[in-house]
């Protein structure tokens, strides 16, 4: 079959566009930036065409001989007109759809109660919805409410929400009962809503096996991250933009997502019907539980394996929104520390000092306070700095370096350790060189996800070490690559000098 994906640099496009081309599908997409998607795993696997969605010729280029048109595009913030756009954008692709004789739209539009008054994001999507039925293509509209996967919006709202406040002031809508589904399940449904005969034209409620009211995702989710439950106390006073400030503080999320997101919680949001079942079935294995996805989306985190996130999303007016960079990084309040440094030293050189960190041969950089974090660590249960390294110049990935393991290695250009010292949080240490004219460019950046209060505290704590530690280490790197340059010797046995490892 052959399917057009709208929206495929998006959380769920992203997502669903791997899983389609495996199961045999033709798949192109539509980018109005194809650069967004030059490292994407399945970037080789698929047709590009670059152009805007509210261009009428780049549509009916990317229109041409589809059968299935999946819509993924919706803004969430951004300019004040987005209604227009988004609806204009709607007229467009279905007019294209129609005229090219695309055989099926399937369209993940929102759950929303019946007869209700809806937030405005709420009330486009139903339009969209209702514009796409209307074109005289068969399609599907898949209303979900809340998605739970690492890197969704709701998801990381839940989370964040949770974590940082031991005691939760919080809206009137905490006591709404709200029907998340797992994002592998809205994948499912999606990839077999192609399968469903022309003669269906409507839309669908869709959502997992659980009814709870707001406030008890939080604490869904405070049980499986191994947080103590959070009293929560529903205030009156809290209006949507209000809570959207609020959780604009607390949360990574900005406010101009987190106000629609509130903006549909204001409601009931749960299914009015269950006439999926009849068109296409659950998966084989059933709809997941809630406390279920919540566990897989951490496991998914802990892994480094987030697909696609919130993180990037163009609310500045873009429908379509980017994928992450970082996509193993994604969903995180995260505090980072950049150096930057010039060296006259080759990349090798500067790489063969990066890959002796650690070990015999030191951090470069205030050895007491290095020391200091050792014994702290040893002290609380942790493996501390006595743990070494097994080659005191070479690395290979899942090597322990001290307190740190080896994440990656990509020789001579790139090094990311993993903390495992006893710390309220996850952290990370990389270092780069790259060619620089006639010499090199050392980058190095530390990032550290808090956890909770306690690891907010204890990176502003920390942070007054950082203009010591990590710029003396920059430092003593590049003078070290240059060192061994200079004297043509390879810049791992320089860093291995016992005159050298006592200076740092």
């Amino acid at each position: 079959m052959r399917v057009l994906v709208t929206g495929a640099t998006g959380y769920i496009g992203g997502r669903l566009v791997p899983r389609l081309v495996a199961e045999g599908h033709e798949v192109r997409v539509i980018v109005r930036r194809p650069e967004r998607l030059r490292d994407v795993p399945w970037a080789a696997d698929v047709d590009l065409v670059a152009g805007d969605l509210t261009d009428a010729a780049a549509v009916d280029r990317a229109t041409r001989d589809i059968d299935v048109v999946y819509y993924l595009v919706h803004s969430m913030g951004g300019r004040g007109d987005f209604e227009d756009v988004e609806l204009a954008i709607a007229r467009n692709v279905a007019e294209q759809a129609r005229k090219n004789g695309v055989r099926r739209i399937v369209y993940l539009g929102g759950l929303h109660p019946a007869g209700g008054r809806l937030s405005r994001h709420l009330r486009s999507r139903v339009r969209v919805g209702e514009i796409l039925l209307d074109s005289g293509v068969p399609t599907i509209v898949l209303q979900a409410g809340v998605v739970i996967g690492s890197g969704s919006t709701s998801f990381e709202m839940i989370r964040h929400l949770t974590e940082v406040l031991p005691y939760m002031p919080a809206p009137r809508w905490v006591r709404n009962f709200i029907q998340p589904i797992a994002v592998r399940d809205v994948l499912h449904y999606l990839i077999r809503a192609a399968e469903v005969p022309p003669e269906v034209n409507r839309t669908f409620d869709i959502g997992g096996p659980d009814v709870f009211r707001y406030g008890q995702l939080m604490n869904g989710y405070a049980v499986e991250a191994g947080l103590r439950q959070r009293p929560i106390a529903a205030l009156p006073v809290l209006t949507p933009w209000l809570a959207g400030q609020w959780v604009n503080l607390v949360t990574p999320i900005p406010r101009r997502i987190a106000v629609p997101i509130i903006e549909s919680l204001q409601f009931d949001c749960v299914m009015r019907e269950h006439d999926i079942d009849d068109v296409i079935p659950p998966p084989a294995e059933g709809l997941t539980p809630y406390r279920r996805a919540v566990r897989l989306a951490l496991e998914r985190e802990r892994e480094g394996e987030v697909e696609t996130s919130w993180r990037n999303a163009e609310v500045a007016g873009a429908p379509s929104d980017p994928l992450p960079s970082d996509p193993d990084w994604s969903g995180h309040t995260v505090y980072t520390d950049h150096r930057e440094r010039r060296s006259t030293a080759p990349v090798e050189a500067l790489f063969a000092v990066i890959e002796g960190v650690g070990g015999e041969n030191g951090w470069y950089s205030f050895p007491l306070a290095w020391a200091v974090r050792g014994w702290i660590d040893k002290l609380f249960g942790g493996v501390g700095l006595r743990r070494g390294r097994r080659d005191p110049d070479t690395l290979h990935p899942g090597d322990a370096v001290d307190f740190w393991r080896v994440e990656r290695i990509e020789r001579p250009r790139f090094l990311r350790l993993r903390a495992e010292m006893r710390v309220p949080g996850r952290a990370w240490l990389e270092m780069s060189a790259e060619p620089d004219g006639s010499g090199s460019r050392y980058r190095q950046r530390a990032v550290y996800f808090p956890k909770g209060l306690a690891g907010r505290l204890y990176w502003w704590a920390v942070f007054p070490f950082h203009g010591i530690v990590f710029a003396g280490m920059a430092n003593r790197i590049t003078a070290e690559a240059e060192a061994a340059a200079s004297t043509a010797q390879p810049a791992g046995t320089a860093a291995t000098d016992p005159e050298k490892v006592t200076k740092r």
